[in-house]
């Protein structure tokens, strides 16, 4: 029953993380610390959870990125810039998680949840500033259209360095933070956006975990069983979110995402 749950999560988060660029890992880290011992018989520390969970991203990424590479969607070029500090990041924040205790972790990732919560919803009413960026760039997606977007180099880096240090600290892929800000600040269309962010998951991701290797956070027990789900979810969620909206999925994903937060902050405060 417990391999078939968790393969149910790899599925749901995968499919979830695929349509809005998350990576979900913001549904497999809640569901391993908060359910780890019923389900397992035994509790899953912090530190585990984190490093399971971006190493399952890995094959969530790679699932999604190919499928939306076929789709002709992700910008390769700027996904290596933004790799470029959110890789080394991913790294320092996978470094960072074995510091933190686990209350202390419960309230934070409680938190960062409910900031994503808050993110998400207001995304839905975001539009491009219009910021006449030095660095133009124009891309052909794989049905023919020419979108033209910008950015400014050391505000890409900078962001690129934020995500990636979320992403190796709390296990997630950043794309939730990285969509947003991809469409207001350099106009960004969302499907290239979304795609594009899934490349550069995929390739923090690798960075992150091979630090949480290091340091033996990764339950391969538990990866064995959400890994396929993932692959499976991945490929699913590209595939839904090039042809439906997938507004109901996203009422449903936000709903749980604040009753988890509000969760993990009123556990992490009693534990701490």
């Amino acid at each position: 029953m417990a391999l078939i749950v968790l393969l149910l999560v790899g599925i749901i988060s995968a499919v979830f993380g695929s349509i809005v660029g998350l990576g979900g890992g913001i549904i497999i880290v809640p569901v391993l610390v908060l359910m780890g011992e019923p389900l397992l018989g035994n509790p899953v520390t912090s530190q585990t959870a984190v490093g399971t969970s971006l190493a399952v991203l890995i094959f969530t990424a790679l699932s999604a990125t190919i499928t939306y590479r076929k789709q002709g969607k992700v910008d390769f070029r700027t996904g290596w810039l933004f790799f470029a500090t959110s890789g080394p990041a991913a790294m320092i924040g996978a470094q960072l998680t074995n510091g933190i205790a686990r209350g202390p972790f419960q309230l934070s990732f409680g938190l960062f949840m409910l900031f994503m919560f808050t993110l998400m919803v207001a995304r839905e009413r975001m539009k491009p500033l219009g910021i006449d960026w030095p660095i133009k760039r124009s891309f052909t997606d794989g049905q023919g259209n020419v979108h033209n977007y910008g950015y400014n180099l050391w505000l890409a880096l900078l962001i690129g360095c934020g995500v990636g240090l979320c992403s190796g600290l709390f296990g997630i892929g950043g794309g939730s933070l990285f969509v947003p800000l991809m469409v207001l600040l350099f106009a960004f269309p969302p499907h290239v956006a979304t795609a594009t962010s899934m490349f550069v998951i995929l390739l923090s991701s690798i960075l992150g975990s091979g630090v949480h290797l290091w340091h033996g956070n990764i339950d391969w027990l538990l990866f064995a069983a959400l890994a396929p789900g993932a692959i499976i979810g991945g490929r699913i969620g590209a595939l839904i979110a090039s042809r439906l909206s997938g507004g109901q999925l996203l009422w449903l994903l936000r709903a749980t995402l604040l009753a988890m937060a509000v969760y993990l902050i009123i556990q992490g405060g009693r534990e701490m």
